[in-house]
Parts: structure tokens; sequence; C-alpha cells
């Protein structure tokens, strides 16, 4: 098999099957592709309902779906897909990991394997990300470290300005751009890549995985790139509604987690407790500056209150496996 597209479901079957009509005028362009869909544990009809559709538009030649419960997360959801196909007698040379909330742009398959094709160095390559109107919505990033948390945290222009050559943010690049880590909501890994350095990490869940991923693929000697000619439309946030949201929702336990387990995971104790104070104190002084200005509100609510409870002050240096909200809510419906 020359590509696999995987794609996860939770909550979003109406996108789902919008992003599998997307594929299938682009399937066609990769001899050698097909997609699977992980339903991750939506309940109700939603599994019927992508089988039905799948049956009744004839993407059968290249759409298969597997159906998982309680949902695993990203991470989870992922891997119940890749780690058979990597068993299979057939192994994809590459996976695609592509978010149900996504709608995929003719030629963008093509681009990222054309491009993995044609170096062989790069391990992983992530899509151009728009918005519904074309907004440009993600860049190449660097890795997110100690400089990045307190400009994440402080807000002030010129104080971006002056560190912007240590902020995660790169600039927008007009063509192909090597950087650190690129977004999983469209992103393609070689199969050596997961063979050497291990599937996406469930200790994650469901956020963090995708720096998780491409620094330790880094750290084995390959290198990440950013491929705008492979263009996909990102919805964003749909299946948690944690970011896209209007007003912002209230951030999850998983996701402060997921951080702390990402610094914890590849920095240490001292980093990452440098980090936390980082972004504490830098937004500490931000929420103080937005109140005597009179600013608007656009932060998710409680965000400096969680920060804190989750940071290692609080909640220690052991290195956390992120709490899954549905395995702790199957154990507490069985125990009732």
């Amino acid at each position: 098999m020359k590509l696999l597209v995987v794609i996860v479901s939770y909550r979003v079957t109406d996108l789902t099957i919008d992003c599998l009509r997307s594929l299938a005028e682009e399937i066609g362009r990769v001899p050698g592709a097909r997609v699977a869909v992980c339903e991750n544990g939506t309940g109700g009809d939603a599994e019927e309902r992508i089988r039905r559709a799948i049956d009744e538009n004839g993407w059968n030649e290249w759409a298969e779906l597997r159906s998982i419960h309680p949902n695993r997360g990203f991470t989870g959801g992922n891997n119940a897909v890749i780690r058979p196909a990597l068993e299979s007698a057939d192994p994809p040379e590459y996976v695609h990991l592509l978010n149900a909330d996504t709608i995929v742009l003719p030629g963008a398959l093509e681009a990222l394997v054309t491009f993995l094709d044609a170096h062989p160095r790069a391990g992983i390559a992530g899509s151009r990300l728009e918005g519904p109107d074309g907004t440009v919505e993600s860049t190449p990033f660097r890795f997110p470290g100690i400089v990045s948390e307190l400009n994440g945290g402080l807000r002030i222009g010129v104080v971006e300005r002056l560190l912007a050559p240590w902020g995660m943010r790169l600039p927008k690049p007009g063509g192909a751009f090597r950087g650190d880590w690129v977004s999983g909501a469209s992103l393609i890994v070689r199969r050596e890549v997961l063979e050497q350095v291990g599937l996406l990490d469930e200790g994650l869940y469901t956020y963090f995985d995708d720096p998780d991923l491409c620094l330790r693929a880094a750290r084995a000697g390959w290198e990440t790139w950013y491929v705008p000619e492979s263009r996909i439309i990102h919805l964003g946030g749909a299946s948690t509604g944690v970011t896209g949201s209007r007003p912002p929702k209230r951030r999850p336990a998983y996701w402060h987690q997921a951080r702390r387990r990402y610094f914890l995971k590849h920095h240490g104790p001292w980093y990452t407790a440098a980090a936390d104070a980082a972004f504490l104190l830098g937004f500490a002084s931000y929420r103080l500056r937005r109140r005597l200005q009179r600013k608007p509100d656009t932060d998710p609510p409680h965000l400096l209150a969680d920060s804190f409870r989750h940071s290692v002050y609080c909640a220690g240096f052991r290195v956390p496996v992120v709490e899954n909200p549905a395995l702790r809510e199957q154990r507490e419906t069985a125990t009732r």
C-alpha cells in the first residue's frame, strides 16, 4: 500500500462524511491509496450512518470503517487503525493523519506524497490549513519552550517582536519550508518513522501529540516539512470544542495534563518548572494589564487558575498519563 489516510471521527459524523466526499475525487490521484475511518465511540447511529454513506456512494473500493468503544482520544483512535495496518501483509509506505473536520482540496494528498518521495530525509510533512474563508490558519512551528510560553502569556507587541526568533510560530512561507513540527490536522508520516520512534503517544490522549511525534522523529534524525501546495480546509475544534468556539470554552483538564506530560517527558522537571513559571507570570501580567485597559476578555474561562492548578508546582513532577474522560465515566457508571 502506498498511502493510508486515517480519519478519527468523534461526534462529527456529518463532517466525517463530508471529508470522505472530498476525498472521493482525490484518492485516485495516488495509486495504492486507501482511507480508514475510526468511529471513536460516538455511540448512537454514528457508525451506521458512516457505513451507509460508504456503501451508498460506492466508496467501498477505497474506504473502510472500524468502530471502537469507548472513545480513546485522538491518539488511541489513530493507533487503533495504524497498528494493525503496520502489522498487515501490505503495510502502508506513508500514513496520513487527517482530521474529520477537514475538506481536502484538489491535489492535497498528491502534493504530500510527491514531496516525501522526492525528499528521503523528510519523515513528516504537513499541509497548509485554511479556514473556510481561505485565511491561512496553520504554519510550521518551533517546538514549545520557555520563551514561547512567556510570549504566549505576556502578549506585548514589542516583546513579541523581540522574541520572534525564538517564538513558536514561524513566518508564513510561500513554498516548502522545514520546521520543528506541523499540525496533526493533516500530517503525513513515513512508515519507517513510526517503526523507529513508535506510534502516537496514547498517554497524551488528544493534545500535544503532533509536536511530540515530530520531536521524537527529529531526535531520531528525521526532518519535518511544511508543504503549502497541499491545501486543506480546517473547521477547527469540532470534536472537542476547545478551539475555534466563540465564546471560548474552558480548557479541559486533559489539555493541561497533556501539556505537562509533553514538557516533563521531553525536557525534565526543571525546564518544565521554568516553562510553567514563564507562562504563569506572563499571563498574570497580561490579565492585570487587560483589566486596567478595560479590554474585552477573549481567553478561556479560569485559564490562569487552571494553568496554576495543573502546573508542576501543584500537580508535581511525575510524568502524567492523561486521564481518558470516557474511561473514567465508564468506571463511574459501572460502580453505581
